[in-house]
């Protein structure tokens, strides 16, 4: 059975501050951060006892380092936090484009140092390029000039790479998706992955704890069994428990933009229990209804819009089309709300028809989904059916 020690700073499983999906004032446009929630959310997570915020150069359409800026670091004594961020991997080109991007990063983020670094999604197709400019190598020398306390990688690829990373580049710790979703799944592999880790000795972070909010948002059938069992359980805290509940665990990075989650996580890890095995039974049967009631599992991370040569809003389209195809088998009606809201979005970027099928997106998507094919079905569910009905 897995063990939890307990949550906070220093006692056994952390909480993170993941700000990947951060508060905003405009769902469809990614830099519009409402910094004021943001703020009062730092300032509840901080006066909880936790302590660990993760960020990235590229979330937020390269805001979210800027957003820490401002409502976290500017605000606080560096006392107070823990900051890591990552290297993207496909923006550098050079030596020197690391040294320019890691030094721009410290001015972003208001900082010094941070308190951890990382390489951002590597994977086998970029590991080569990664060895090629010694990124391993430069994250170590940052490491003893006192610019970083600890480096590692985030990762969203087969077992088999993990082992040829963590075997040829020793690191302090990687950054897994974890999830009791992809636990099993045959495509992500979270189970084998984080026995590699395990294997390796290296601290185990999470990531996707709740499979960007899918997690939260389950089939009715699948959140009546979690009630009857607990009528006061969240889905939400089902998910965390499951990813903290893992032997080995530092910390689970959730990404929180309302004062209701904050409030419920930092409760949830201030008296974190395990799963049971009755509790883990019952995820079996959840897992089983997700994957019948799910076309798509995308998380919208939104990795894969970052230099689309069509400004393709590939997330926004992927939850449309979920939401369709869960209203009906074939396609929506014509008075569906999710046409309406593929239209709106077409008037400000990319249809799905625009898409060239360069691949570039699939190159970059974690969950591995085969996005250019994808966005033929968005073209025949959203554009090729009958649009508004007409008087006869």
């Amino acid at each position: 059975m897995r063990t939890v020690k307990g949550g906070g700073k220093g006692s056994g499983t952390n909480l993170g501050f993941g700000t990947l999906r951060l508060p905003l004032f405009d769902k469809h446009a990614v830099a519009s951060i409402d910094y004021d929630l943001l703020s009062r959310l730092v300032d509840l997570f901080l006066e909880a006892g936790y302590v660990r915020f993760d960020t990235a150069y590229t979330y937020h359409d390269f805001h979210a380092e800027t957003a820490l800026r401002r409502c976290l670091t500017s605000r606080y004594e560096r006392s107070r936090y823990e900051l890591s961020t990552k290297m993207p991997m496909h923006l550098f080109n050079s030596r020197d484009d690391l040294e320019r991007i890691f030094a721009e990063q410290l001015e972003n983020c208001g900082v010094e140092y941070f308190d951890r670094y990382l390489l951002h999604n590597i994977n086998a197709s970029n590991l080569k390029k990664a060895e090629e400019f010694d990124s391993f190598g430069f994250l170590k020398a940052k490491k003893d000039a006192g610019l970083t306390r600890e480096f590692g990688f985030s990762f969203h690829d087969s077992p088999e790479v993990l082992d040829e990373i963590l075997t040829k580049h020793p690191v302090d710790f990687v950054l897994l998706q974890i999830n009791y979703i992809d636990w099993e799944d045959l495509g992500t592999r979270a189970k084998r992955c984080y026995e590699t880790a395990k294997r390796h000795g290296v601290k185990i972070l999470v990531m996707e704890p709740l499979k960007g909010g899918n997690l939260v948002r389950i089939p009715k059938e699948a959140e009546d069994l979690m009630r009857v069992y607990d009528p006061a359980a969240s889905p939400a805290s089902w998910g965390l428990r499951f990813a903290a509940g893992l032997e080995g665990v530092e910390t689970v990075f959730s990404g929180m933009n309302t004062v209701g989650q904050v409030e419920e996580n930092t409760a949830l890890f201030a008296d974190l229990k395990p799963l049971n095995s009755e509790e883990l039974a019952i995820l079996d049967k959840v897992v089983k209804i997700i994957r019948e009631n799910t076309a798509v599992p995308c998380t919208a991370c939104r990795y894969c819009e970052v230099g689309c040569p069509c400004n393709i809003p590939v997330a926004d389209y992927m939850a449309l089309y979920n939401s369709a195809k869960s209203d009906s088998p074939t396609s929506p009606s014509a008075s569906s709300s999710q046409y309406y809201y593929y239209l709106a979005l077409t008037r400000l970027r990319g249809k799905a028809s625009d898409c060239t099928q360069c691949g570039r997106c699939a190159d970059a998507c974690p969950q591995h989904l085969p996005i250019p094919e994808l966005m033929k079905d968005v073209t025949e569910i959203f554009e090729k059916n009958p649009t508004f009905p007409s008087k006869k």
